[in-house]
């Protein structure tokens, strides 16, 4: 393969930089690609290696911060630009939990990439509303509200807030960034989807040369594969397979660095949402931010941008495939238990050999599934609620925002007038694995929905769980909460329910 390339970084950090004519043997050697601010860059470091560290340590780039290393504090965040259907779309990722074989033929920014003569608006709107003390998290606001100009959905005071929900300030107390938000909110009026990307450039919020990226992406999609990363044949060891690694990097940074990975997340025919007839077909690569942009969910779960915006954060949630957090086994996986109580199936492959697992029978024990290394998820599978589908989910943590469950719960109920013909209860956080209430479950069906039913179904489910303490809450207290959740369920779904409780509270 032949290319005029900028940055050329070997395995041992060696750099050449200028214009070089490269000649690679794709037996030997695979360099991923991709554009870093305003130069094209190539590296045959690990695909592995996470961006955060390539920004800092091999491009130089300071701005972007180390911080948590967890994908909590949004000091690292980057945009990542993708160019998909004609347009380059950029959503907010957190750099040290990406590796950079998931940067291969995309646009990443860093807050040096934003630079133009003097302050950007976003920067003199965080410098004029004091929405900066010591510093350290500013450079990646800056980027999350950058992000959010370059967004589609970039309309409303409330949006602005929302995209910096994966950012943690420990100065200001948040009002001052809130006001700095709603500022850049107004620098956007008058700005339309057709013109924004000039409209953006005009008014140096990004610099001149985003309007050439489209371009440069494409090009470099035509000159490069990006499909596997690196060449798997040229290594015996059986190779990791990546999603986004929100948690895999969280758990396993260093093995996941020298690893040989197949890299999915962005693969076109792992990343669909379709529907047939009453069935939903998820591909495993499918992210929490695809399925909230979803017409086929959002039609079917109305609430379900709802119960995501519970779940972690926007950066996180841009990266976090729906497969990874059922492979994950997380007790308390928030997608897991939502989707045990719609009963989806699962659609493994292994040598071109197929076989359907129901997601509630996948969980053996403690991070024990029933699934051989080998296999893989090819799609997700669920029945489309209908007109007399009841949904809920319920979660509750430490903080509303981006953080793990003490306890949740989902239910799903296919009622006839006021009866349970069908029910699926699940719970996380009350047990070894995410769970499925299968006798609470069957309990339900056939019933009437009064307030006795609901606390005869909490005396059934009391037998089903087996919560232990730990750090996000004793025994006790989960013991105590998976009750209130069950109720809010219902008292949420049957408004009545609600006006009933409330009375009994009040007589004592």
């Amino acid at each position: 393969m032949r290319g005029t390339l900028r940055d050329i970084c070997c395995h041992n950090g060696w750099c050449f930089n200028g214009s070089i004519i490269v000649t690679l043997s794709v037996n030997t050697l695979t360099l991923i690609q991709f554009i870093l601010n305003n130069e094209t860059i190539a590296t045959s470091l690990p695909p592995g290696t996470v961006l955060l560290d390539f920004i800092r340590y091999h491009q130089h780039l300071h701005g972007t911060k180390i911080g948590c290393r967890e994908g909590d504090c949004g000091a690292c965040t980057v945009l990542v630009g993708e160019h998909v259907n004609g347009a380059v779309h950029y959503q907010s990722m957190t750099s040290c939990l990406m590796a950079i074989g998931n940067a291969h033929t995309k646009h990443i920014v860093t807050v040096e990439g934003i630079n133009t003569d003097g302050l950007t608006p976003v920067q003199q709107a965080m410098a004029d509303e004091g929405a900066t003390q010591c510093g350290f998290c500013t450079p990646g606001f800056v980027i999350s509200l950058t992000g959010f100009c370059l967004s589609s959905e970039a309309t409303g005071t409330e949006k602005a807030i929302a995209s910096i929900d994966g950012n943690i300030c420990r100065c200001t107390g948040y009002k001052s960034i809130e006001r700095a938000a709603a500022r850049t909110t107004a620098i956007l009026a008058g700005c339309t989807e057709e013109d924004r990307l000039n409209f953006l450039v005009r008014n140096k919020i990004v610099p001149g040369y985003f309007s050439g990226i489209k371009e440069r992406l494409q090009q470099l999609q035509s000159m490069v594969s990006t499909r596997r990363l690196p060449d798997l044949a040229a290594t015996q060891e059986r190779p990791r397979v990546l999603g986004g690694g929100t948690d895999l990097y969280v758990q396993q940074h260093s093995e996941m660095t020298y690893a040989p990975i197949e890299f999915l997340f962005d693969h076109p025919e792992l990343t669909a949402i379709q529907q047939e007839n009453n069935t939903c077909l998820i591909g495993p690569s499918v992210t929490v931010s695809d399925l909230m942009a979803s017409p086929v969910i959002t039609t079917a779960l109305p609430s379900f941008h709802q119960y995501a915006k519970l779940v972690s954060s926007t950066p996180i949630r841009n990266m976090a495939t729906l497969a990874g957090n059922f492979i994950n086994a997380s007790p308390i996986g928030d997608f897991t238990i939502m989707f045990l109580a719609l009963d989806a199936q699962l659609v493994f492959t292994m040598q071109q050999q197929q076989r359907t697992v129901p997601l509630r029978s996948l969980y053996k024990g403690y991070k024990q599934l029933d699934k051989s290394p080998e296999e893989t998820i090819q799609q997700i599978r669920f029945e489309l609620p209908g007109a007399n589908t009841l949904f809920h989910f319920e979660k509750v943590s430490k903080r509303t925002h981006l953080d793990i469950a003490s306890v949740n719960s989902a239910i799903r109920l296919e009622m006839n007038g006021n009866e349970i013909e069908e029910a699926g209860l699940s719970a996380g956080g009350v047990g070894p694995v995410p769970m499925y209430l299968a006798k609470s479950s069957s309990f339900l069906k056939g019933k009437t929905v009064t307030v006795e039913l609901v606390e005869e179904l909490i005396t059934v489910m009391k037998t089903e769980i087996s919560p232990i303490s730990d750090v996000r809450g004793s025994k006790a207290y989960k013991t105590l909460l998976l009750p209130q959740l069950i109720k809010a369920h219902f008292m949420t779904l049957f408004p009545a329910l609600a006006a009933q409780y409330t009375a009994m509270r009040n007589q004592g």
